[in-house]
């Protein structure tokens, strides 16, 4: 969900993926700032449904500022996780989009703890009304668990160092800013030579694990596979490889033929219940020259078949 307030990545490729139906009812996940639903919205008549949902209750704001008096769109607040506990989506859905990460605006307001480039509240929840936040989870986590932590999420190879250190760190004085953690990661893993910054890979871990991030792919998923209707369309937007591994192990199991094996009775469904369509995409060199922070972006685009 790296993009900008006015630059939703990859927008033609996401259009032309979902195959917007004027009549349809689509879900997007990720609200942020909106720029795919608006784009979604005009493409609807007016017997089209866009249904929006985001953690942030900040998005959730803009998304009823400026959308609650359209009949056509309904909005909640709440984990993309949850979508088929939505009574919304029990009817069935032609389309799901699914922008991952964390957005420009959560980026940018740097009281949101998400990055080391100034100094705030090492928070970094998606929806700060709830959960545990980043330096919460650095006070009460173990040693073994906060290596853990890193490496699973952000592969960090010094790992059980960052941990050591972050645990006698604490014994003396609390890790509760965005700064106060990145010096510490600095001072274990040094200046790579790619200019890097060496927090990076921590600051992604910590995300990952304090919002659940993984767990809600894989629950998401499952969720918009049982929503979709058939011929109905799932898109989903990754920026870092553990989420785009997630999704595309998720489609490529549900896109083959169950193994059948020898001596034992066939699997329940012999068919495949989606259908890849293409391979992964990628941003053009117009599009990063416009907006650098879709560099990392992945499409990956699914139809549900029964």
């Amino acid at each position: 969900m790296t993009n900008s307030a006015h630059t939703p990545v990859m927008l033609i490729e996401v259009l032309d993926g979902l195959r917007i139906r004027a009549n349809g009812t689509y879900f997007d996940g990720t609200f942020g700032r909106g720029g795919h639903a608006r784009a979604v919205l005009e493409r609807l008549g007016a017997d089209g449904r866009l249904l929006l949902m985001d953690r942030d209750p900040e998005a959730v704001a803009v998304a009823r500022r400026e959308f609650s008096g359209d009949a056509r769109v309904a909005i909640r607040h709440g984990s993309f996780a949850d979508l088929a506990e939505w009574d919304a989506t029990t009817a069935g859905l032609d389309g799901v989009l699914l922008d991952l990460g964390v957005s420009s605006p959560q980026l940018d307001d740097a009281t949101r703890g998400f990055s080391f480039r100034a100094d705030a509240p090492l928070d970094m929840r998606m929806d700060p009304t709830s959960g545990e936040s980043a330096a919460q989870f650095l006070a009460r986590a173990d040693e073994r668990e906060i290596a853990d932590v890193l490496w699973k999420f952000g592969e960090e190879r010094m790992s059980r160092r960052i941990a050591r250190a972050i645990v006698e760190h604490r014994g003396e004085t609390p890790i509760v800013s965005t700064c106060e953690f990145a010096e510490l990661v600095a001072s274990v893993v040094g200046r790579p030579p790619s200019g890097k910054h060496p927090a990076t890979r921590s600051f992604q871990a910590l995300r990952i694990a304090v919002n659940g991030e993984l767990d809600a792919l894989e629950k998401g998923l499952q969720g918009a596979l049982a929503r979709l209707r058939p011929g109905g369309r799932l898109a989903v937007i990754s920026f870092h490889s553990l989420e785009d591994r997630a999704v595309k192990q998720f489609l490529r199991a549900h896109s083959q033929a169950p193994v059948t094996r020898r001596g034992l009775p066939p699997p329940p469904s012999a068919e495949p219940r989606m259908k890849l369509l293409g391979r992964a995409q990628f941003p053009g060199e117009e599009e990063l020259a416009r907006n650098p922070r879709a560099r990392s972006a992945v499409l990956r685009v699914a139809e549900k078949l029964v």
